[in-house]
């Protein structure tokens, strides 16, 4: 296992990064299971561990806090904070209101003192990012958490965090937390290099773009469209539909690099994200120990110039073959008010 500093914070954590998503009831329920996945990935030299409050509904902290028992000083540990939990307003979002509580509940679900690192999980235009810079600060002075950071936040949202944060006096953003693989590079237009000119340092998830990258989806295999994320959104993985033509002929592609160079898929997809000199740790999501093991065998995987030059072949620097589930979509976007002039203004009614 290799170790990088987490950008400015000077906290060194492992180049991979324990996500723990499938860890409770909507991935693995079996919490002794579930430690023992833990244990297995600090033991193979993984000290850095990622959840969230709306995982499970708070299940995954309460798993990551029983196994952490006994070696919490030794992890530096992730949450994250933003989503509705429960029934009722004020539940949710990035203002003062709603982190202090919900901060509050991660401690005690993880049952530590401390966070190192909390993470605001989208953006929320409905609250000014001064309210919630000034909060997280906060949150650090009192010594419930050590560093601050977003996940999934556009390249000029990063921007003004950092402006705001300059102008006002307060602490700034230190890490991002984007989605990146193979199949979705969209991130190294803008993202990627904004947050490396900030000094932000970048933990990025979804390498195996939501199964594509795992050997289990293949060209001319049946996809079963029931279960798991299939279910939910069968329009990305259904092969009959041509918009996911481009998406199953990469993956042959892919299969045929990987088997050239001597690795399996799943090594060489997480093996890819830690290549781009922005990128400190790349999250892996294992559901069970199997899942764990074969990640984990391609830690010491170096890419070289000609496999980088296949896999930009394959699918060019910077483009989406695939956007990895719950990617946040600015207003701009899904207003159609924001995007379209009032009838009377248009020109046509002029």
């Amino acid at each position: 296992m290799r170790y990088r500093v987490l950008g400015k914070t000077g906290i060194e954590v492992s180049t991979h990064c324990l996500g723990t998503m499938m860890l409770g009831g909507v991935g693995n329920p079996d919490h002794e299971d579930a430690a023992r996945i833990i244990h297995t990935a600090l033991d193979a030299g993984i000290n850095f561990v990622d959840t969230a409050d709306m995982y499970s509904a708070g299940e995954s902290e309460e798993i990551v806090g029983k196994a952490l028992k006994g070696r919490r000083d030794d992890v530096v540990l992730a949450t994250k904070v933003h989503f509705p939990l429960g029934e009722g307003r004020n539940r949710s979002g990035n203002g003062r209101r709603w982190i202090l509580k919900a901060v509050e509940d991660s401690l005690r679900r993880l049952d530590t003192d401390w966070i190192d690192l909390y993470q605001v999980h989208r953006p929320d235009h409905t609250t000014d990012i001064e309210e919630t810079l000034s909060v997280l600060g906060d949150l650090v002075t009192a010594g419930k958490i050590r560093a601050f950071g977003c996940s999934t936040f556009p390249a000029e949202d990063l921007v003004e965090a950092h402006h705001v944060a300059e102008r006002r006096g307060l602490m700034r953003m230190r890490t991002e937390q984007p989605p990146y693989s193979i199949l979705a590079r969209g991130v190294e237009r803008s993202v990627l290099p904004t947050a490396q000119r900030l000094g932000m340092g970048v933990l990025t998830w979804s390498p195996l773009a939501s199964g594509f990258l795992s050997g289990a989806v293949r060209k001319g295999r049946p996809v079963d469209l029931t279960t798991g994320r299939a279910a939910r959104t069968p329009h990305r993985f259904d092969p009959d539909l041509p918009g996911n033509a481009a998406k199953f002929a990469a993956v042959e592609e892919l299969v045929t690099l990987a088997g050239e160079i001597g690795c399996t898929l799943p090594e060489l997809a997480v093996a890819f994200p830690l290549v781009h000199p922005a990128v400190t740790s790349v999250i892996i999501g294992p559901r069970t120990m199997d899942q764990l093991a074969s990640l984990l065998k391609g830690a010491d995987l170096l890419l070289d110039d000609t496999a980088l030059d296949r896999i930009d072949a394959i699918v060019a620097p910077g483009t989406d073959l695939y956007r990895a589930d719950g990617v946040w979509q600015p207003p701009s976007l899904t207003d159609t008010g924001a995007r379209r002039r009032p009838p009377a203004d248009r020109p046509a009614a002029l």
